[in-house]
């Protein structure tokens, strides 16, 4: 479990590709420079999505890990 501070949870649990992306890009577009989201997610698909969306749009993933059937992304909004 991470030691990171989320200002965001937002939990995509049961949602396929590519829905986690689509309401990761939204909750990012309310939030400001410098906060960071709690992303989890259910589909192993999202490990891929996430890395390629943060590469393409410049935010940051500061962490990513796997907790029993979850996985938890930690965003940072850079722009």
């Amino acid at each position: 479990m991470s030691d990171l501070k989320a200002d965001l949870t937002l939990d995509n649990s049961g949602l396929s590709c590519p829905m986690p992306i689509i309401k990761t890009k939204k909750a990012m577009d309310g939030m400001k420079v410098g906060e960071i989201l709690k992303m989890v997610a259910t589909d192993p698909g999202s490990v891929s999505d996430i890395q390629a969306w943060v590469k393409k749009t410049g935010q940051e993933l500061l962490e990513q890990e796997k907790e029993g059937e979850k996985f938890v992304f930690y965003i940072r909004k850079v722009k």
